[in-house]
């Protein structure tokens, strides 16, 4: 599974840091970006991603299989 931020909808609610902050940060603007190397996202954290998609209230997060 990846991972990856539309920077072209998020509005930097860091909804997805809170719920997987071993995944997501924010840059300077305050916007969210992906932490993992590459986007890949191991194993133990796709509930934690998956969770982290479905409360960005932008649906700015976009998790490909």
């Amino acid at each position: 599974m990846k991972v990856r931020v539309d920077s072209e909808k998020c509005m930097g609610h860091q909804a997805c840091s809170i719920a997987a902050p071993e995944a997501f940060g924010a840059d300077d603007f305050g916007d969210a970006v992906v932490l993992l190397p590459d986007g890949e996202v191991p194993p133990e954290l796709e509930q934690k991603v998956l969770l982290a998609q479905a409360n960005c209230p932008e649906e700015a997060i976009i998790v490909e299989a």
